[in-house]
């Protein structure tokens, strides 16, 4: 299992998640006030600022070295969800993501949430919207549904927009379904990001057979551009040199959190690329050497002040997907509904015997 990078578009609710081990991710996206979902397909939000805690502890190299080693475990398989542009061709990683995050009551999820969301993807397969989404749902850290939309361009976002605007029918279920969705929510928020290629290690493009997904936030401090950049090289040298599974994408925070915030996304098709990931570890640290894991160590802890990792599972219920997904793994994206048992046949009175 390897540690990528992704960014988030908001009008599709794709997760991703930034994999280098510092840390854990941290929450990038301030907390809305209500807790109805925001128009998904919405201009940019405003930049809003990071809620998380001010720790600068550099986290303990237990799987590769700081920050960086997390990324290359992480991103094994796919990193993002394709560009809808692309959708038809081969994938290709998109340039803006967008994620909307939403934090469910305590024992809220589930079939609940899956009723909610069910109503969105409703509306958009009646209007035959073109913004597909994936969903994720937390496995660590606080219960949350991420939700990833990806897009070429901002301008192809904002021709979804303008869809929904000019779709009175479509823009009226939407709301409808936010509506009961937010009965089932503390908070909701939302962040673009923007794609990095520069950051990115071989990344994955396609994501309709992954079925989990690790995502790792990192915030670079002010005026270590130039070194985060440099890291990301050496890491990537590394993994070169090493032969091992690693790929990743990585995005920019371009609305939603604080400038220098980046997200590595890494997919899994099983919970057994993990293994994978920890048990290739000491392939890419004899590859890096003790010097380059020294200076790997040393530069993380002086340009990187925090960064959190999670675990989520891809949940098909609450996804809006291409019919090429679908058509991909049809068991996995439309599983048939169980058949109801029939009900037993009625016992006959039978008469005692003398």
């Amino acid at each position: 299992m390897t540690f990528g990078l992704c960014c988030v578009d908001s009008t599709s609710r794709v997760k991703q998640r930034i994999l280098f081990t510092i840390s854990r991710p941290r929450q990038i996206i301030a907390k809305s006030q209500n807790a109805r979902k925001p128009p998904r397909f919405s201009p940019p939000l405003n930049k809003m600022r990071v809620i998380s805690d001010e720790s600068k502890e550099v986290p303990s190299m237990n799987r590769s070295v700081p920050i960086l080693c997390a990324v290359s475990l992480a991103l094994a398989a796919a990193s993002v969800t394709p560009s809808t542009t692309a959708a038809q061709d081969a994938p290709t990683m998109p340039k803006v993501l967008q994620i909307t995050r939403e934090f469910v009551k305590p024992y809220k999820g589930g079939a609940a949430h899956n009723k909610t969301e069910s109503a969105f993807i409703q509306a958009a397969t009646k209007a035959k919207f073109p913004a597909h989404y994936v969903a994720l749902n937390s496995m660590s850290g606080k219960a949350r549904a991420l939700f990833i939309t990806s897009y070429s361009s901002f301008a192809e976002w904002g021709k979804d927009n303008d869809l929904v605007t000019n779709n009175k029918t479509l823009a009226a279920d939407f709301e409808r379904a936010s509506v009961a969705d937010g009965a089932l929510l503390d908070s909701v928020d939302s962040g673009v990001f923007t794609y990095d290629e520069d950051l990115s290690y071989k990344p994955h493009a396609d994501l309709s057979h992954a079925r989990y997904m690790e995502i790792s936030v990192f915030h670079v401090r002010p005026g270590h551009a130039k070194e985060w950049y440099d890291l990301a090289k050496m890491v990537k040298e590394g993994h070169d040199k090493a032969g091992d599974s690693a790929h990743w994408g990585m995005f920019e925070i371009a609305y939603g959190a604080d400038d220098g915030t980046y997200l590595a996304f890494s997919a899994d098709a099983s919970l057994a690329d993990i293994d994978t990931g920890y048990s290739e570890n000491k392939k890419w640290r004899d590859a890096m050497g003790d010097e380059g894991m020294k200076k790997l160590s040393e530069v993380s802890a002086k340009i990187l002040d925090r960064s959190e990792s999670e675990l989520f599972s891809i949940n098909p219920a609450q996804s809006y997907v291409s019919d090429d997904w679908v058509k991909s793994d049809p068991k996995f994206w439309k599983p048939k509904p169980m058949a109801a048992s029939a009900p037993k046949p009625a016992m006959k009175d039978k008469k005692a015997t003398p």
